[in-house]
């Protein structure tokens, strides 16, 4: 009975991460099955493509001038908030399966919070975002008047946010002294802490919405009221073009985030009776998926990113072109190619032109 009651002490930290996933019903496979390759094949190619995706956001609003701004500084930081989170899922597809039962607790900690700490930085990006744009369009400004400090200011204490609530679980929220409160998604964190981060997911949710809703109101306000002093079909065109962004923006948000906060919801409030490990590998991918269409909504939806993107490509293919071309001695010395040297300089070009030509386009980039 002595030995009994010493296994099963509330606070005993010598279980390891495979007595956890056996206390709640989780199996841990002991070989690949067609499920784990099917996540994994899925994920990682989930993560290459948002990898690539933000780290060309990221280059291009360090390389054009025109996009030194605070709202392109906050979308680099979303860019690479969805980097890392693509990181730390490669991560995650590579220490599950069978390989879980491997890891130490700490190992599955970090595992944790490196999933954590991005998919907060993203939703946390998001919400910055949205405020910044409200700020900018209320006060009918091309850009917003935040000072660089400021910005970045912002952009440290949504990072800081986001690692403390990535280390929570590992330091104190979590069920090590209260095995029945462990969660079946997560075996080691606490169904309680998967309710919180559930639900301020969807507060931030709610909040952007009413964020959103009130630029929209704004603006259709704004381009009726000169629509009777003037014929001109670029302010409907203005708001019909704004409603397209804010649907998408809000429309991936609950497409990409709603199943799995759902899942987290069932599996604080029911535990075991919820089923979730039947799907919440597939609800991860998903919402790892919002990395990918962040810079999709935000980037591609403005002309003057897509055609740095093109450059960059451009550059890229000729670069690689080259390299692959062994150059003659006549070539050696030669000056660079024209199309080279054209587009260097219609990025220079770029880089130096104002924006301020485009009547409407302080309603939201992409707009």
């Amino acid at each position: 009975m002595a030995m009994e009651s010493s296994v099963w002490s509330p606070c005993d930290y010598s279980h390891n991460v495979t007595f956890f996933y056996n206390w709640v019903g989780k199996k841990i496979s002991v070989a690949w099955t067609t499920r784990d390759s099917v996540v994994i094949v899925l994920g990682l190619t989930v993560c290459l493509i948002v990898v690539l995706a933000n780290l060309l956001v990221m280059v291009a609003i360090s390389m054009n001038h025109r996009f030194h701004f605070p709202i392109y500084y906050l979308l680099g930081n979303m860019a690479a908030a969805d980097l890392f989170a693509g990181i730390a899922y490669a991560n995650l597809m590579l220490h599950t399966g069978p390989w879980t039962s491997t890891l130490s607790k700490k190992q599955w900690y970090i595992r944790g919070a490196l999933i954590d700490i991005s998919l907060t930085a993203s939703v946390a990006n998001l919400l910055a975002v949205a405020v910044e744009r409200h700020q900018t369009i209320i006060t009918m400004q091309l850009h917003s008047k935040m000072t660089k400090r400021r910005v970045v200011l912002l952009m440290v204490c949504i990072w800081a946010v986001s690692i403390i609530m990535g280390l929570v679980p590992s330091t104190f929220w979590n069920c090590e002294c209260d095995l029945d409160d462990c969660s079946t998604v997560a075996p080691l964190y606490s169904r309680r802490f998967l309710i919180f981060w559930a639900v301020l997911n969807l507060l931030t949710f709610f909040i952007m919405v009413a964020v959103y809703t009130r630029i929209f109101v704004y603006v259709r306000y704004q381009t009726s009221h000169a629509s009777h002093h003037t014929t001109d079909m670029r302010h409907r065109q203005t708001v019909v073009n704004l409603m397209k962004t804010i649907s998408m923006v809000l429309g991936a948000f609950v497409i990409c985030w709603m199943p799995g906060l759902v899942t987290l919801l069932l599996d604080g409030l029911l535990g075991k009776a919820s089923h979730a490990n039947a799907y919440e590998k597939f609800c991860l991918a998903i919402a790892e998926c919002n990395s990918l269409v962040n810079p999709v909504i935000y980037s591609l939806r403005d002309d003057e990113m897509r055609r740095t993107f093109k450059w960059i490509l451009c550059c890229l293919c000729r670069r690689g072109a080259d390299q692959q071309r062994e150059p003659s001695p006549v070539e050696v010395n030669s000056p660079l190619p024209e199309e080279t040297l054209g587009c260097v300089q219609k990025l220079d070009h770029t880089a130096c032109t104002e924006t301020n030509h485009k009547e409407d386009s302080w309603t939201m980039p992409g707009v």
